[in-house]
């Protein structure tokens, strides 16, 4: 792998689009993509106002920083400044009452839980 920048403030903010899942008022950037699994490990995520993600888990772990805002992660409160790692084949929903701006970096896709 070679060394890349992301100039993020040049990046149009993006409707996350998932198959089957609802994500209105969920909009992304891709800071990297990974070629070798066809997909992001490393993103940012605006949440409007009352925007959620469905529960869900993470095989191979989770790692959240608020840069804005609030969110509820599972149980777990977060503001701006906090950092949550989740360990692998953890659980959660995602839920923004006041709407909020998150780096996430996941290194595998999640699993939807119905």
């Amino acid at each position: 792998m070679e060394t890349r920048i992301t100039k993020s403030n040049e990046l149009e903010w993006k409707p996350l689009q998932e198959e089957g899942i609802k994500t209105d008022g969920i909009y992304a950037k891709v800071l990297r993509f990974d070629k070798t699994t066809n997909r992001p490990p490393t993103f940012l995520l605006k949440f409007e106002p009352g925007a959620s993600y469905p529960n869900h888990v993470h095989p191979a772990g989770e790692e959240i920083y608020v840069l804005e805002g609030e969110v509820r992660s599972g149980k777990d409160e977060l503001k701006a400044g906090d950092y949550l790692y989740m360990p692998p084949g953890s659980t959660h929903s995602v839920f923004s009452r006041t709407g909020c701006t998150l780096l996430f970096m996941v290194p595998e896709e999640v699993v939807i839980l119905k």
